[in-house]
């Protein structure tokens, strides 16, 4: 039983040739003559028995075939009187000469085909039978094409793939480690990796220059569907070189992989926007700028205001911003804006205000208290025409952007404003380098603590932390950061000082990250990189909202395999051996 074609390659110029053929079937039906159309992962070939043309016991055999059995053909290829332009192969079909049945199936709980409704849940139970699904082996390919390309970039420009640990030391600074239990060592735990960001700095210590790595990740978070808690991320360090650079590396590695799997020229280099600027003008630090809507600022409009709400919140040192939703008056009902508001409070404002504009004139709860000036202001400063509806976010900055932003782009993908087939790349830079935690009355790093200072900044770092920016840049794609990276601190006395703004002492620095410290003292070269989403690319480029249709064995929301069914609970022997002793 040999396989001569594989089932999308049969053409007219194979007529009246013999061939072999071997697959699932995706559908039979019979009519005296039975079709079967036959589909691996190339395509699909139809196959014909003709009762009249076979002996009576394939006919007999092909009688029994059911949909997802595996079989055997072999047949001569003819031209179809009905051809099908949906297939590739629709100009020809293959008269089955040999059949035979290599694996039966029992009816499966989900339909084989691009389009199923079955459950997501089902899916991940049986993701087995999902990946046969054309379209989910589409987006598996592409994703291992897009790692060829990635590869051959990087090795191009003398970069060398580097593995580094997966069982390493917890680092419990930003996402929560999964831990792994040493029977060896009783009581100690390793770490899976976050990321190989130490590993890949040594690398450079190491004299390595250039890096990369398809890396495995880990991070026991709560997850979201552009999320996992295992992902894989395009790991790249080198030495010597400046953030302007490695991003033309960047920009140009998206060229290349754009043009060879979207057939898609973008433009370099990519545009630039300051962390500031993009969160005061979209209200995200990853912008979509497909569609307009911006937020506008109104502190200079609404600091006198007699709507007390906004003059108020400005006294107190908060800001009024606005979005003006294009032809949105009649799209947004009082009950839908009263849904909107419910969802503006998930971003922790504490309302949102509306006005809409028909006929010239404005009309809703706030109108009463503007006066000529600020309505003249707001059409000038927003651009408003009629049918327009104005909404508004009184609140502290970071609240003020962030749940206009997200209210913007809800409002974009409902109202169907968001281009397809667009692609958006800028980088977003000048990062603050530090975040401040209310609750803990401390700092955090914004991004990791060996992200360098801008030199400007580092005067700031032991007395105001609050206003050091960061060597950071972070690539973002169509309202997603696909890439995240920095030039890192090689200078021991800086690391020291990182160290100390993020509040720990000597002793706690060097138990964590003595390593690092140690391998400071013997040359240290000037480094920095990037680690990219490589599951937020994918995802992007075959057009999903979910990270999961571009993964092969994904986790349920709540960090399952519905397959494997696990995390699973394992044997007490085993668990005597890691010395661990379970609670209830």
């Amino acid at each position: 039983m040999n396989r001569t074609h594989h089932n999308n390659e049969l053409r007219l110029r194979h007529v009246n040739e013999t061939v072999e053929l071997k697959g699932w079937v995706s559908k039979i039906r019979n009519k005296t003559i039975i079709f079967i159309d036959l589909r691996d992962r190339y395509g699909i070939t139809q196959v014909v028995v003709n009762p009249e043309e076979v002996d009576l016991s394939i006919y007999e055999k092909a009688e029994k075939i059911r949909n997802e059995y595996i079989i055997y053909v072999k047949g001569i290829v003819v031209e179809r009187e009905s051809k099908n332009p949906n297939l590739q192969t629709g100009e020809v079909e293959v008269k089955v000469i040999d059949l035979d049945i290599i694996s039966k199936a029992e009816t499966t709980p989900m339909m084989i085909q691009d389009e199923t409704d079955a459950l997501e849940d089902t899916r991940l139970k049986y993701r087995y039978l999902d990946l046969r699904r054309p379209k989910m082996q589409q987006n598996i390919i592409l994703r291992s094409n897009v790692t060829r390309i990635i590869r051959n970039y990087l090795s191009d420009l003398d970069f060398i793939e580097i593995e580094t640990p997966i069982l390493t030391k917890s680092t419990p600074e930003g996402a929560r480690d999964y831990l792994v239990p040493s029977r060896i060592h009783p009581h100690e735990f390793y770490a899976l990796p976050q990321s190989p960001q130490i590993f890949k700095q040594l690398c450079m210590i190491a004299g390595l220059e250039r890096y990369y790595q398809v890396a495995k990740c880990f991070r026991d978070e709560d997850l979201r569907s552009d999320r996992q808690p295992e992902f894989t991320q395009v790991d790249i360090e080198t030495s010597f070189l400046t953030e302007e650079e490695i991003q033309t590396i960047v920009e140009n590695l998206f060229v290349k992989v754009m043009k060879e799997i979207k057939e898609v020229n973008i433009k370099v280099p990519f545009d630039r926007l300051t962390y500031y600027e993009a969160m005061i003008r979209y209200g995200s630090d990853k912008p979509d700028r497909r569609f307009k809507m911006e937020l506008v600022e109104l502190n200079e409009v609404f600091k006198s205001s007699a709507f007390s709400v906004f003059s108020n919140t400005i006294k107190n040192g908060g800001h009024v911003r606005a979005i003006n939703v294009k032809g949105g008056a009649k799209q947004y009902s009082r009950k839908e804006i009263d849904r909107l508001t419910e969802f503006v409070k998930k971003y922790n404002a504490k309302g949102l205000a509306f006005l809409k504009y028909n006929q010239n004139e404005f009309s809703g709860p706030i109108n009463k208290f503007l006066n000529e000036e600020e309505r003249n202001a707001l059409i000038e400063q927003l651009a408003i025409t009629n049918n327009d509806i104005i909404l508004f976010v009184a609140d502290k900055f970071d609240v003020s952007c962030e749940a206009l932003g997200a209210l913007r782009k809800l409002i974009a993908k409902e109202m169907d404003l968001i281009p397809q087939d667009t692609y958006d790349f800028l980088w977003v830079i000048d990062w603050p380098l530090f975040e401040y935690d209310e609750e803990d009355k401390r700092y955090y790093a914004a991004h990791h603590p060996f992200t360098a200072p801008k030199e400007e900044s580092i005067q700031y770092l032991k007395n105001e932390p609050n206003k050091c920016l960061a060597k950071a840049y972070d690539v973002v794609l169509n309202g997603h950061e696909i890439g995240g990276g920095s030039i890192r601190i090689h200078e021991a006395d800086i690391q020291n000082q990182m160290f100390e703004t993020l509040g720990f002492t000597k002793e706690e620095a060097y138990q964590q990250f003595g390593f690092l410290i140690d391998a400071f003292k013997y040359g240290t070269p000037p480094h920095g990189g990037i680690a990219l989403g490589l599951d937020r690319i994918i995802m992007i480029l075959v057009n999903t909202d979910n990270i999961k249709d571009v993964i092969a064995f994904p986790k349920t929301l709540s960090a399952a395999s519905l397959m494997t069914k696990a995390p699973s609970p394992v044997d007490r022997k085993q668990l005597d051996e890691l010395h661990i002793k379970l609670q209830k």
